[in-house]
């Protein structure tokens, strides 16, 4: 039951292509959001489209491969976790965010 203790996936496509670091020691880390559709009928019978932003964050050979093979529009299987962050903007606020840091990556198209 562990393996299922903070565990997320999502298929989506690509908003932006992938922001890509190279840190110290020459890891590498990506940093792109995918979006992910959801469709359903409402209460008049109407199709409708929901559409969600996921935040995701790759480390070292994944960031690599994200950085060769992935562009905008390009669609994604993703196996991670939730990583919350905290940090202090110029203005002195304290800001929140959730990414999904990438443990597998599966590429259903290349780039765009």
């Amino acid at each position: 039951m562990n393996a299922l203790r903070n565990k997320v996936q999502l298929i989506g496509n690509l908003g932006m292509n992938p922001e890509i670091k190279e840190l110290e020691g020459g890891k590498k880390l990506a940093k792109f959001s995918i979006a992910t559709n959801e469709t359903y009928k409402n209460a008049k019978g109407e199709r409708v489209t929901e559409t969600q932003w996921h935040n995701l964050t790759a480390w070292g050979k994944t960031a690599e491969i994200v950085e060769k093979h992935l562009s905008k529009g390009s669609e994604v299987a993703i196996e991670g976790k939730l990583v919350h962050n905290t940090y202090t903007d110029k203005e002195g606020i304290k800001r929140y965010n959730t990414v999904v840091e990438i443990n597998e990556l599966l590429l259903l198209s290349g780039k765009q």
